[in-house]
C-alpha cells in the first residue's frame, strides 16, 4: 500500500509493546496458566503452551515462574480461573479491532473495553462483526534486505504457505498455526531469525490512517492495551509514523 511503511509499522508497534514491558510477564502468566489447563502441561504436547513458554523464554521470564505458571494451570497449585473472551469493534475511521481478554470477571472486562471504545471515538460491535477481516496464522516479519530467494527457499521447503514481499522491502513468511513452531525452528537453524514472530491475527486489508486521525486511532488502541484483562488487540488500521 502507498504512502506507508510496513516495516515503520511493524517497528514502530514493537516499540510500544518493549515500552509496556512490566505488563507482559502478567499476561504471559495468565497465557501460560490458561494454556496449561486447556491442553496439558507438556509444552511438547500442547502447542498453544509451548508458543507461550517460548514467548515467555525469549521475554526472560524466570524459569521458576514459568512452572508456577504451569502447576496452576494443571490444577497442581491453586490459581485464578481465567476465561476466555474476545470482543469486536470499529476505531478511527471505520478501521476494525480485536480485543482477545483473559479474566475471571466478564462483567468487569466487557464494562472496561466499551468504556475505553467510546472514551476514544471508537464502537464495541457484536460477535462476528469484523473478525472475518482478519486471518488467524503465524507471521514471521523479516527485515529490508534479508535475501529473499533463500527466504523464500528455505520458508516454503519448512512447510510455510507463502512468502509476501512488502512495498518497502520487508518479508513476511506466513504459517497455518500449527506449523509455525516448526517453520521458525527451521530457518533460525538456517541462520534466518526474524525480527517478529507470533501467532497472530492477520488483517486481510488494511485501513490507512494519516495525521489526526492516526493519532486518534493511536490512543484508542494504546488504551485497550492498557486495560488489565486484554492480552492483545488487533487491527486493520495502518498508520503513519508520526502517530
Amino acid at each position: 500500500m502507498a504512502g506507508h511503511s510496513k516495516w515503520a509499522n511493524i517497528q514502530h508497534r514493537k516499540g510500544r509493546q518493549d515500552a509496556k514491558r512490566g505488563k507482559i510477564f502478567t499476561r504471559l502468566i495468565k497465557e501460560i496458566t490458561v494454556a496449561a489447563r486447556m491442553g496439558g502441561g507438556d509444552p511438547n504436547m500442547n502447542p498453544r503452551l509451548r508458543l507461550a513458554v517460548d514467548k515467555a523464554t525469549e521475554q526472560n521470564m524466570p524459569k521458576d515462574n514459568i512452572e508456577r505458571a504451569i502447576k496452576r494451570g494443571t490444577g497442581d497449585l491453586d490459581g485464578v480461573n481465567y476465561e476466555e473472551m474476545r470482543y469486536e469493534g470499529y476505531g478511527i475511521g471505520g478501521a476494525a479491532v480485536l480485543v482477545d481478554c483473559l479474566s475471571d470477571n466478564r462483567t468487569r472486562t466487557v464494562a472496561d473495553v466499551r468504556h475505553a471504545f467510546t472514551k476514544f471515538g471508537g464502537n464495541l460491535g457484536t460477535d462476528g462483526s469484523v473478525a472475518f477481516l482478519f486471518r488467524h496464522c503465524g507471521q514471521l516479519v523479516f527485515a529490508p534486505g534479508t535475501p529473499e530467494d533463500r527466504l523464500l527457499e528455505c520458508a516454503l521447503e519448512a512447510g510455510a504457505e507463502d512468502v509476501v514481499t512488502n512495498d518497502d522491502g520487508s518479508l513476511e513468511v506466513i504459517t497455518a498455526p500449527p506449523e509455525f513452531p516448526a517453520v521458525k525452528a527451521s530457518l533460525e537453524k538456517a541462520g534466518l531469525r526474524a525480527e517478529v514472530a507470533e501467532v497472530t491475527m492477520k488483517p486481510v486489508s488494511e485501513t490507512a490512517l494519516a495525521g489526526e486521525d492516526a493519532a486518534r486511532m493511536q490512543k484508542l488502541l494504546d488504551a485497550l492495551e492498557s486495560l488489565d484483562d486484554v492480552q492483545e488487540v488487533y487491527t486493520t488500521a495502518v498508520m503513519d509514523e508520526a502517530a
